[in-house]
């Protein structure tokens, strides 16, 4: 009588046990369910778009759609690479983008330092400042920056693609944020051997928030990368053009051949996708490093 008593509450222990496995396991079942779903969402419109531009002229719109053209063909890219210079576009959304996202890496490196590590009257509320022009539409500010280049005489220059895009409010929160993780115990220790802030900064700060500056590198490059509004308006020749400015041409010749215009597309993404795909390791762990989940 006594075992059979004692039989019961481990048995019931046993089934409690197996249920929440159970659950456990549907769970974790529907988790991956709803990731794959939305890589899929993510996923598709590219796909589409590589499959499109692997059509012959007029084959985009047959019914039904086509995922897999049955007679893929390179015809769309080589006829972009008549109508347009692209050689010459990509050459300048290069400089335009190098320049832009090594200034954005250093002025937000010095100017995160100086908030997170350093400690000067007003600090805080200078940086409150600072994070405020986030709220500020680019569209607000375009008009009197245009105004000022056109005073410096950097209309149709390198220089006034340039200089707005070096400086960033977003780097520099982002880059605080990683140094702040940062121990105080090294960066006393280098000051007890002899070392001053730019060394802290050099030998200390920077190689720990490796991972943050990836995360702004790729952020930069494609914020850089993709801009168009700016450029549409700075720039008047077409030898200064950018991509994204020289591809929107297409879109404005040939409304309908969108075999055409999703091949520019392909042509002006892939070096985003090679730039995520380098830092892809680094660029996870920032974000998970930041906060910015």
């Amino acid at each position: 009588m006594h075992s059979s008593l004692t039989r019961l509450p481990i048995a019931g222990r046993r089934r409690a046990s197996l249920q929440q496995r159970a659950y456990r396991r549907a769970a974790l079942l529907l988790r991956y369910v709803v990731t794959l779903v939305a890589g899929a969402l993510m996923v598709i419109p590219f796909l589409w778009m590589l499959s499109t531009s692997l059509k012959p002229p007029g084959a985009a719109l047959t019914v039904p759609p086509e995922l897999i053209p049955a007679q893929p063909t390179f015809e769309s890219y080589r006829r972009v690479m008549e109508i347009v210079p692209l050689g010459r576009m990509f050459f300048n959304s290069m400089v335009v983008t190098t320049a832009s996202v090594l200034g954005q890496v250093i002025t937000s490196a010095l100017a995160a330092y100086a908030f997170a590590r350093m400690l000067w009257r007003g600090r805080d509320s200078v940086f409150l400042l600072y994070l405020a022009t986030l709220m500020v539409p680019f569209q607000v500010t375009i008009t009197p920056l245009f105004i000022l280049m056109q005073r410096l005489g950097w209309v149709d220059t390198y220089q006034g693609l340039i200089a707005p895009g070096i400086v960033s409010a977003f780097g520099t929160f982002l880059l605080r944020q990683a140094m702040l993780s940062v121990p105080r115990e090294y960066e006393e220790a280098a000051f007890l051997d002899g070392g001053n802030h730019w060394t802290v900064f050099r030998h200390v700060v920077l190689p720990m928030i490796g991972p943050a500056l990836a995360t702004l590198f790729v952020f930069a490059m494609m914020g850089s990368w993709n801009s168009f509004l700016w450029p549409l308006m700075v720039t008047r020749n077409e030898r200064l053009m950018t991509l994204p400015v020289g591809l929107s041409l297409l879109h404005g010749r040939f409304t309908t051949d969108w075999s055409l215009v999703m091949a520019g597309a392909v042509i002006s993404i892939l070096p985003l996708i090679l730039a995520y795909l380098s830092a892809q390791r680094a660029f996870v762990r920032g974000i998970a490093l930041t906060g910015l989940k």
